[in-house]
C-alpha cells in the first residue's frame, strides 16, 4: 500500500507563504486525483485542493486564488502553494487521493499562520 509523507509546514506570519510537499512510497500515476486536506483544531477534515492526473484542478472557495496545487508523478509528488496565508489557515495538513482518501492518513503537517 502507497504511504503519504506530508512535509513543509511552519509558523508564518499572517500574509506570508508556505509550499508543502507530499512524497508518495510509490508511483502515483494510476492515482486519478490526489487531493490536499486540512484539519484545525475542533473541526471536521475537509478538502482543500485537488489535481487530476491530467492537471485539472479544483479548490475550497476559502483558498480559491491563493492556493495552487500540483503535481510531479515523475517525483511521486504532490504540492500545495499557500500564498496570502490567512489565521484561519491554521490547520494539519494532510494529502491523500481524492475523492475517496485511502483508509489510512499520513502524519501531516502543521501550519500556523500567526496574525
Amino acid at each position: 500500500q502507497v504511504q503519504l509523507v506530508e512535509s513543509g509546514g511552519g509558523l508564518v506570519q499572517a500574509g506570508g507563504s508556505l509550499r508543502l510537499s507530499c512524497v508518495a512510497s510509490r508511483s502515483i500515476v494510476s492515482i486519478n486525483r490526489m487531493g490536499w486536506y486540512r484539519q484545525a483544531p475542533g473541526k471536521q477534515r475537509e478538502l482543500v485542493a485537488a489535481i487530476s492526473s491530467g492537471g485539472s484542478t479544483n479548490y475550497a472557495d476559502s483558498v480559491n486564488g491563493r492556493f495552487i496545487i500540483s503535481r510531479d508523478n515523475a517525483k511521486n509528488t504532490v504540492y500545495l502553494q499557500m500564498n496570502s496565508l490567512k489565521s484561519e489557515d491554521t490547520a494539519v495538513y494532510y494529502c491523500n487521493k481524492y475523492p475517496l482518501p485511502l483508509g489510512y492518513w499520513g502524519q501531516g503537517t502543521q501550519v500556523t499562520v500567526s496574525s
